[in-house]
């Protein structure tokens, strides 16, 4: 994740012709740094992405139909590093109950920490459909699969009851989502201890799936 920008954009040379992904790049860089400084992707033009790359508008659609796409772009990086971090965060745990929780834990947090991306990524509507895509193009859907691999190995072991591994991951993942966001959405709210709150939340699920 890059740091947070600060002060005006600079103006970025043309890219050559033939330099399409690189150009590609700068604009996913420029838009990830606007994002950061604003806070809000409604606060972020394509006009002012076009003169931080230093191209014009019209160049910026040639690889985005839209800001909406262009800025889901932009989170699939954070989403990417989520992946490589849940998968350290699991690597040397015993049990699927043990890796179900803590990707519950890790969720959460990640979401706080990146709250503008996740509001990107995951409170706002889009005309997306994840499962058209292949996975290893979407780290966000990634880390879902990863949770219905946990929940099935829960379910086989014994420790869940018998039920549909992909519906026991959607309610595991609506318990963590709606967390996130009201913790981001109201952030003056009085949620006391956050982590005592993530442990909460996370246990009650477990135990309500328990054989």
């Amino acid at each position: 994740m890059t740091a947070q920008a600060t002060g005006s954009t600079t103006a970025r040379r043309r890219a050559r012709r033939g330099e399409g992904d690189k150009l590609k790049d700068q604009i996913l860089s420029a838009a990830e740094k606007l994002l950061l400084e604003k806070g809000d992707e409604n606060a972020v033009s394509i006009r002012e992405i076009a003169k931080a790359v230093g191209v014009t508008p019209p160049a910026i659609y040639l690889h985005f139909p839209d800001k909406d796409a262009l800025f889901f772009a932009v989170c699939q990086g954070p989403f990417s590093e989520f992946a490589v971090y849940l998968n350290e965060a699991i690597k040397n745990l015993d049990t699927p109950l043990e890796t179900l929780k803590e990707m519950g834990r890790a969720y959460v947090h990640f979401a706080l920490d990146h709250p503008e991306q996740y509001r990107i990524m995951m409170m706002a509507k889009r005309d997306f459909d994840p499962l058209a895509h292949d996975p290893d193009d979407l780290p966000s859907m990634q880390v879902f699969w990863k949770l219905v691999q946990a929940a099935s190995d829960c379910i086989e072991e014994g420790i869940f009851r018998a039920a549909d591994p992909f519906k026991v991951a959607v309610g595991l993942w609506s318990a963590v989502h709606g967390l996130s966001s009201l913790i981001i959405s109201h952030p003056k709210f009085p949620f006391g201890d956050i982590e005592a709150q993530i442990d909460h939340l996370v246990s009650a699920q477990m135990q309500g799936l328990v054989a």
